[in-house]
């Protein structure tokens, strides 16, 4: 561990930390010295993250913050170790969302999308993006972030528009991406098809609606069955039904297999059918079949050789199929038309309640229209079990480890990409059509001529690719595929990627498969799968729910450093991680507790210079000490980010500064001072500068200040041959000290217990006590003789201190026992004993009384059966902490006994 300058100028530390003050002048810094910059070529070990592209339609939410406030961690931490550190950032188009954005400008200016025609349209979205598609990368700045912005991507970059144009035509012609006409999902508001993964299920409040189906040829006189009874939720898609399925094994229906049932509304015949994949115990056993407009009912359809009717137009309206009555009318419209018809002619038998999960476009809220469309697809089976193999093979590893399980459950179920959207923004899919011949071509550039019949008039197809396609080659294409070039040779496969565990199969999976199939190489060894940020109910920070923490507006309020250090505290292996704003108000407690600490230790170094090193072999047991746990600290620290787990790491160096160092350390630093001892300052100024390097990935800015102020002068030291905290090397363990560890362990508790008596007695500050130790061990007696009495009143008034082997107990004394050591404390003459008994007493009785209260609620069944299980165990840990203080009072009293 090197040792800093010793600070000999004036401080400039002032009495109150600002951060503001701070934060713009060190990112100005360190951009300008370029430190955030990777070379393409060195001899130095690689370390590379890339960014998950946000949008740049976004602007910075608390999801953004926690995921880039961990990959700055790691980077400054690897960057500090002496990796060649390379962080990619960039941006992602967001096809449908930047669409929507513009299309909102337009109508506002009384035009629209189709009226200004694909190119104005296009140039219309690049001049927005212009204009304010960077903003959330100058926010990801003011959090600290320390990528290599020389390297900036965009998703529509020429460089990756090359990548997207060349993969494309590769897998074409391999025979994986095809078009077909097949069940998608589609958004009317969107007027496009988008994939699986980008349908959220959401709860609703819905209803069965139970129809009759006449049946053809039986009459209600020889034959009670004379209708089939269905059950939908969406009576509307009745319109177009073109069969009525049961189960082939079902005593009530079979025996219906192969007539027809009248369609109630339209008087058209439709066959009933025998079909496995009817539930016999669901709804009423018979199923509507709408080949057209369920996925499930286009498998039948094809089982059965069905009609495909479509009902609905691309905008979610009725087309003629549906008839005229009901033509031109909304899915919502409709549905109500329908069910008052049916009424009306006695088709409807009841309408039930019923809660059950509607498809929703997660872009744009709408709810999903099912519907047979021709699109492009990609076979992506043989990709995923490429992806399988590594994940089982352990060439790339997933982190938490259960997320491992759901990869592989997903690679192992994987369908057909839907690739093709319906839009203008975004990569247009590199397909020509010649109509003369109907020849398809594939190409990277635009194709002079048809390569089967030499036409010369080319169609381009109208659709882009589903953004997750560009978003999937971003690892390697961000480094200049396809081309070979030393950023792919230095840095490809990347290190680790971070990310939130919601977008394993829309990002994390393609990046895998599409990897392998271009790269033949997976895009990074590791994945870690943070939680999402959650508020103190357990639920999901989100803008629409009004209950998420605004990242910039906390900036302002609380500081960088202090947001930052509460976001890794939050980063652990949860799947829902809490961040309430006591948190962030604790992190920036805790940068005031080192700013303070520092300020400490440079004044006094001003007022007391140290010419020289203090020999460490006749270093005191404090400075052993705080060295040793420094020492536990860099390595704890350092192991914990090894393993991803930041909270332990951001837990370790609070709990070393703030408790060990703070709390202890430099209360024997006045010690030593008010002593004449001087080197202790030494000492402080040395653990500080380590510490410093050791807190910098998690608070960079408030680091930085203190390490320029702790590393001036002409002192030597490594930490002195850097410009900058954040290239100064990683702090390294120098060897423990268990023995002065220990030593000081037993003098530490002592004074605890000697304090904690003092608090809970009432003892006035001012007063002195009598401290009597009794120890049956030899060795102990001897390490408290020796240490006892220079520690003791550097935190407490004491007049006398004594060590024996037996000690008897005077009258009127507090008592604590701490293993085989007894600590007594006369209070006889110190404390007003008749007040501090009335005192206790009264504070006893009504400490038993809310115990007694919170026990018989506990035992009582109706609170057990009825209340939540959070107010269940709030009361349990209530009535924990009551016992605790019932018997800490009870303690108390003894000494009255």
């Amino acid at each position: 561990m090197g040792s800093p300058a010793l600070y000999l100028t004036m401080t400039h530390l002032p009495k109150i930390y600002e951060p503001q003050q701070i934060e713009e002048k060190w990112y100005q810094f360190w951009q300008e010295s370029g430190y955030f910059h990777a070379e393409a070529t060195s001899e130095k070990p690689p370390y590379a993250i890339v960014i998950p592209p946000p949008n740049i339609t976004g602007s910075l939410h608390i999801g953004h913050a926690l995921d880039n406030m961990l990959q700055d961690c790691l980077i400054r931490w690897r960057r500090m170790q002496g990796y060649n550190t390379l962080w990619m950032p960039g941006t992602d188009h967001a096809g449908i969302i930047t669409e929507l954005i513009v299309e909102r400008q337009l109508a506002e200016e009384g035009t629209s999308k189709s009226a200004l025609g694909r190119e104005k349209f296009i140039e219309r979205v690049w001049q927005w993006k212009a204009a304010s598609g960077g903003t959330i990368l100058s926010q990801l700045r003011r959090i600290g972030c320390s990528c290599d912005w020389e390297r900036e991507r965009f998703t529509l970059d020429e460089g990756l528009s090359q990548a997207v144009r060349t993969a494309f035509v590769r897998f074409y012609e391999q025979g994986l991406i095809y078009r077909d006409t097949y069940m998608v999902n589609w958004c009317p508001a969107c007027s496009t098809a988008v994939s699986n993964l980008e349908v959220e299920p959401i709860e609703v409040d819905g209803h069965f609606y139970h129809i009759r189906y006449p049946v053809v040829g039986v009459s209600s006189g020889t034959d009670e069955a004379a209708f089939l009874e269905i059950a939908t939720t969406r009576p509307e898609t009745m319109l177009g039904d073109t069969a009525v399925a049961v189960h082939p094994e079902d005593e009530r229906y079979r025996h219906f297999i192969g007539k027809t049932a009248m369609l109630p509304l339209q008087e058209r015949e439709i066959p009933i059918i025998g079909d496995a994949y009817v539930d016999t115990e669901f709804g009423t056993g018979a199923l509507k079949v709408t080949p057209g407009h369920d996925a499930n009912d286009y498998e039948i359809g094809l089982r059965h050789d069905l009609a495909q009717r479509t009902i609905f137009t691309k905008t979610g309206c009725m087309n003629e199929h549906a008839g005229e009555r009901y033509r031109g009318l909304s899915r919502w419209d409709c549905r109500e038309r329908v069910v008052a018809d049916l009424r009306e002619q006695g088709y409807l038998v009841k309408i039930v309640p019923h809660r059950h999960a509607v498809g929703h476009h997660d872009r744009c809220g709408t709810v999903i229209e099912p519907a047979i469309s021709l699109q492009w697809f990609m076979n992506v089976k043989p990709l995923a079990e490429r992806a399988l193999a590594a994940a089982k093979n352990g060439d790339v590893r997933f982190i938490p480890e259960r997320e491992t399980a759901r990869f592989i459950h997903w690679m192992e179920n994987i369908e057909p990409w839907t690739l093709s959207r319906q839009r203008w923004w975004g990569h247009r899919i590199p397909i020509w059509y010649c109509d003369a011949c109907d020849a398809v071509t594939a190409a990277m550039d635009i194709p002079q001529t048809c390569k089967t019949c030499g036409c010369t008039e080319l169609r381009q197809d109208e659709d882009v690719l589903d953004m997750w396609f560009s978003s999937g080659l971003w690892p390697f294409a961000t480094m200049g595929w396809p081309e070979k070039t030393a950023e792919l040779n230095t840095f490809y496969p990347t290190s680790v990627l971070v990310t939130g565990w919601d977008i394993l199969f829309f990002w994390v999976a393609r990046m895998i498969m599409l990897g392998l199939a271009c790269m033949d190489e997976v895009p990074f060894r590791t994945v870690y799968l943070h939680g999402l940020v959650a508020d103190e109910k357990g639920q999901k920070m989100s803008k629409s729910k009004g209950n998420s923490v605004e990242p910039l507006e906390t900036i302002a309020t609380y500081g960088t450093d202090a947001f930052r250090f509460a976001l890794a505290n939050a980063g652990t292996p949860n799947p829902y991680v809490p961040l309430p704003e006591s948190q962030i108000e604790a992190g920036k407690r805790f940068a005031n507790k080192i700013w303070n600490a520092a300020r400490f230790t440079l004044m006094n170094l001003e007022r007391h210079p140290v010419s020289a090193t203090p020999n460490r072999d006749s270093n005191p047991l404090e400075v052993k000490w705080i060295r040793s746990r420094l020492n536990h600290a860099i390595a704890t620290t350092t192991d914990a980010l090894e393993n991803f787990r930041f909270h332990e790491a951001a837990q370790t160096v609070y709990a070393f500064l703030w408790h060990e160092f703070c709390d202890w350390y430099l209360e024997c630093v006045k010690q030593r001072l008010a002593h004449g001892e001087p080197e202790a300052l030494w000492v402080a100024a040395d653990v500080l500068e380590q510490t410093m390097r050791l807190l910098h990935p998690f608070m960079p800015f408030l680091s930085e200040e203190l390490w320029q102020q702790l590393t001036q002068g002409n002192g030597t030291g490594t930490a002195n041959e850097k410009k900058s905290v954040c290239v100064a090397p990683w702090p390294e363990p120098a060897g423990a000290h268990p023995e002065a560890e220990a030593t000081m362990a037993v003098v530490m508790t002592v004074i605890e217990s000697v304090r904690s008596i003092r608090g809970e007695l009432n003892v006035p500050l001012g007063a002195s006590v009598e401290v009597l130790v009794q120890s049956p061990d030899a060795d102990v007696r001897a390490q408290l003789a020796a240490h006892l009495g220079h520690y003791l009143p550097a935190f407490t008034k004491v007049k006398d201190i004594t060590v024996a082997a037996a000690v008897q107990k005077p009258p009127a004394s507090a008592e604590a026992v701490i293993g085989e050591l007894v600590l007594y404390i006369p209070l006889a003459g110190v404390i007003d004993l008749d007040a501090e008994r009335a005192r206790l007493n009264k504070r006893h009785r009504q400490a038993v009384k809310d115990v007694a209260a919170a026990q018989k609620t506990l035992e009582n069944p109706n609170f057990l059966q009825r209340a939540p299980e959070k107010v269940v165990a709030q009361k349990r840990e209530s009535l924990e902490r009551l016992l605790a203080e019932e018997a800490k009072l009870a303690r108390s009293l003894s000494v009255f006994l």
